[in-house]
């Protein structure tokens, strides 16, 4: 039978409000420099008219990402659904969020809707899926999947009775005999991992039997055609017990896979895909330690380049900062949260600030590329304990970074359990990320210190780099350079997009502006007044 698979990307990137205004606001930045600049003497000026010049050839310094990603849920659960037999049809979640309102869906004679909610973030923004899918598809048996779903499935069964069922936990047996029973009428009731609708139950609900998929034993999806980066997932549930993540509560059992079999899986990649970049997105790749140190030995005869997730107490030395170096791992993401020893106690990180001092501080000596994460207002922390925060990002980091303002996305994080202790409290319900408040801070006290943060590092601070408006641009910006000369091509482009935001006279800022283009000057990067005299070819490949 037919089946519509809704699924992709959420409608927005949390924090990104910070760059509205701005030369870098991913939506305006355009017209907020024409703007900002009319009438100065850099009218006319954007930064798409940065550029340098490489074996030969003008290449502007922001160029967009041509090496789209596959999205691992929708070519998953793809690839479950037409192994059941059923011809599937995608429809991008990204369709949904336009201004201009959601694309025209996909003709067809459609028995079920598969809706993804591993990247929506707020049940307003399922509403608005679940009620496009209700108009285009009324009638149709509606399906959610995903962590979303998976955490508040109750809670949706009872808000939501145009839902007919939820898959919680493992997809690949669900959706196969859910498929089945709808296509045929049966019962439902021996379908694994499922929730669905009963008349006879109080709730209105009923749970299926739960089970656990071998990873090891089930085949890895794998994305059609051609990609030179396939995103890469090695393991479900999570070892440890941060109460800011659900990741334990959407899959209690942690399991994972082999080193053998992600070795195999990735020549795969490569030999069949083109692929020459894996991003591996588990929560964190790098353990267990048995596994990772079968990787260390696998790996660099695979010979791909790699990303994923680390936690900062796994690096302990330079050898094995080294060791995964030679696996070909060019980047590695470590979520340190904060300075504080008594906000990572709040966080049950069981990492401590000497922890995080120790993997900084072996990271910027050898030669990974990485990106540390921080947040902002975590419940119990109060102004004085992120100032530790703060006083290491603006003195002492180096590198890329991203701080975020602490996320109350839903109530199966483990954080309820100290609700009463630490005082928190959601104002708004149907808006929990900006209206929390504890025994610390409020949201808005969180929200100042995070962007007065960031204006403090980035004026202060010459060599750490908010990572967030990269996101549409290849990497490295100047791939022939290296990393710390990226740091500082990063940092200038930066400083000159921030303008907006650091000086409310544009023609105070002109001279600021003319400083930072004679930085990018020292790194060959060139304003050029025709942009078409730059080329539009690609310059690398990861």
């Amino acid at each position: 039978m037919d089946v519509l698979l809704v699924s992709g990307l959420g409608p927005s990137l949390k924090n990104s409000d910070y760059l509205d205004g701005t030369m870098l606001d991913r939506r305006d930045g355009r017209a907020n420099t024409d703007r900002y600049l009319a009438g100065t003497a850099l009218d006319g000026f954007h930064l798409g008219m940065l550029g340098f010049r490489h074996q030969g050839h003008e290449y502007p310094l922001l160029r967009p990402r041509y090496d789209n990603v596959p999205h691992l849920t929708t070519f998953a659960v793809q690839e479950i659904i037409e192994r059941a037999g059923h011809v599937v049809e995608v429809y991008d979640t990204t369709h949904l969020w336009s201004d201009e309102g959601a694309a025209d869906p996909p003709d067809g004679d459609f028995r079920a809707v598969l809706l993804s909610t591993s990247f929506i973030w707020t049940e307003r923004d399922l509403r608005r899926a679940v009620d496009w899918v209700g108009d285009h598809f009324p009638g149709v048996p509606l399906v959610l999947g995903g962590q979303f779903s998976n955490l508040k499935f109750s809670h949706l069964m009872r808000q939501l009775p145009s839902v007919d069922f939820i898959v919680r936990g493992d997809g690949e047996e669900a959706i196969p005999a859910l498929l089945r029973t709808i296509e045929t009428g049966a019962d439902p009731a021996g379908v694994p991992n499922l929730v669905y609708r009963h008349p006879r139950e109080l709730l209105g609900y009923r749970l299926g039997p739960f089970s656990y998929l071998d990873l090891d034993a089930y085949p890895s999806p794998a994305p059609r055609g051609t990609w030179s980066v396939v995103p890469y997932e090695s393991m479900r549930g999570c070892p440890f017990d941060c109460k800011f993540c659900s990741f334990p509560a959407a899959s209690p059992k942690w399991r994972y896979k082999s080193a053998r079999k992600i070795a195999d899986d990735w020549t795969r990649y490569a030999e069949v895909n083109g692929a020459s970049y894996i991003s591996a997105m588990d929560s964190t790749f790098t353990v267990p330690p048995t596994r990772l140190r079968e990787l260390t030995s696998l790996l660099p005869a695979v010979g791909i380049g790699w990303e994923g997730y680390s936690r900062a107490n796994v690096l302990k030395s330079a050898e094995l900062v080294d060791a995964i170096a030679a696996t070909h791992c060019q980047f590695l993401s470590i979520g340190f949260e904060s300075m504080s020893d008594n906000t990572l106690k709040h966080m049950s990180k069981r990492v401590t600030r000497k922890d995080n001092l120790r993997a900084f501080r072996l990271l910027t000596e050898g030669g990974l590329g990485y990106r540390c994460s921080f947040m902002a207002g975590y419940p119990g922390e109060t102004p004085e304990d992120f100032r530790e925060t703060q006083d290491f990002l603006a003195e002492e980091y180096a590198g890329h970074f991203m701080l975020s303002v602490f996320s109350i996305s839903d109530e199966t994080m483990p954080l309820w359990e100290d609700k009463e202790a630490l005082q928190i409290e959601v104002h708004d319900p149907d808006d929990p990320d900006y209206s929390w408040s504890h025994i610390g801070m409020d949201v808005r006290t969180a929200r100042h210190l995070n962007h007065s943060t960031l204006d403090l590092v980035r004026r202060r601070n010459e060599r750490a780099v908010l990572r967030l408006w990269q996101a549409d641009y290849q990497h490295l910006l100047m791939p022939h350079l290296g990393r710390w000369e990226n740091i500082a091509i990063e940092k200038a482009v930066e400083r000159i997009g921030m303008t907006p935001r650091d000086f409310d006279d544009p023609a105070e800022a002109v001279p600021y502006v003319r400083t930072q283009l004679e930085v990018l000057d020292r790194y060959g990067v060139h304003v050029h007044p025709d942009v078409r005299q730059l080329s539009a070819e690609p310059l690398f490949h990861r």
